[in-house]
């Protein structure tokens, strides 16, 4: 009864506090603006380092590249919130929406004021950027129309997932843009690593956020272990963590960035897979949580070392 009336009472709430709520629960402004600023710090570092320019792009141009992606990762979380509505509301009764904490009218109005925000801030300051902002748009527009086959993909879930995760690499195409666009030059031949990189790790972290033990599987909710077999799901998640480290080795020899970042991109490797390996041995619950905060460990420390770490050393330098 007292956890009725705390959540009866949160509806209450004004909207800035329900929305403080929000995000908290659904899109933590702090973990992922961390990650967010890693990946964008990354993205503009390995661009620069790969064509050899010294230095890094302006404050203002980074804080202004910084604002849009994490706005993008939020417009994708909306999104989300509108796709699955349907399932939130008879599987996944306890989420924001659905427990009415805030509803998608709100959720839209806050879509439409990001939106409008981002091509106020681009038309004032950063109107080259502009082509390779409406391209990653465009691709989150068809991505909320389920590329008007929803059915369809709906009942290819393995398709669904790799078809969305185009979206990473296009907000890393933007992001990196932030060098070579804005300065006039052509994209350099590594940066086809670094997405192919970014493309993979996406697969890593959307595969360790959905990984349960038999007692965590929620009907109606989708999971790569319901789907694909609790062993045999791990064991994809392992060899996608392999195939990014080897596609990080190959963005940073391109790159040609010290022999020791290699070795420690090999040692986060060999740490991010003890959990998976933990819980192929003992099916324990914890694992799967450890198998996720192992994601999102490896793509804070990967993006730091492939870009913002070598970069850091030559602006100390």
């Amino acid at each position: 009864m007292g956890t009725k009336i705390s959540v009866l009472a949160q509806n209450k709430l004004p909207i800035w506090k329900r929305l403080w709520i929000y995000q908290a629960e659904r899109f933590p402004l702090f973990g992922h603006g961390l990650m967010i600023m890693a990946f964008t710090f990354s993205a503009v570092s390995y661009s620069r380092i790969g064509r050899e320019a010294e230095g890094f792009i302006s404050l203002k141009d980074f804080m202004i590249g910084a604002f849009i992606s994490m706005s993008l990762f939020l417009l994708l979380r909306i999104s989300d919130e509108f796709k699955d509505k349907e399932d939130d509301e008879k599987y996944r009764s306890y989420l924001p929406v659905p427990r009415g904490l805030v509803s998608l009218k709100e959720l839209k109005v806050i879509a439409v004021l990001t939106i409008a925000l981002q091509f106020g801030v681009l038309l004032a300051y950063q109107v080259e950027m502009l082509p390779l902002y409406l391209l990653v748009l465009l691709y989150l527009g068809l991505m909320r129309v389920e590329f008007f086959v929803p059915e369809w993909l709906k009942q290819r879930q393995l398709l669904y997932v790799t078809s969305h995760m185009f979206i990473i690499p296009l907000i890393d195409i933007y992001a990196s843009g932030l060098d070579w666009k804005l300065g006039a030059f052509d994209a350099h031949l590594g940066l086809a690593w670094f997405f192919a990189l970014s493309y993979s790790n996406g697969l890593v972290l959307e595969l360790g956020r959905k990984l349960r033990s038999k007692e965590q599987e929620e009907e109606g909710v989708v999971s790569y272990t319901g789907l694909l077999g609790r062993d045999r799901a791990v064991r994809i998640w392992m060899l996608l963590l392999f195939v990014t480290m080897m596609l990080t080795l190959a963005a940073a020899n391109y790159a040609q960035l010290d022999t020791w970042l290699m070795a420690v991109f090999v040692l986060f490797f060999i740490v991010a897979m003890v959990p998976a390996l933990s819980f192929l041995k003992t099916k324990e619950a914890k694992w799967t949580k450890r198998i996720e905060y192992s994601s999102v460990l490896w793509t804070i420390l990967m993006y730091a070392g492939i870009g913002a770490l070598p970069m850091i050393q030559q602006l100390l330098n």
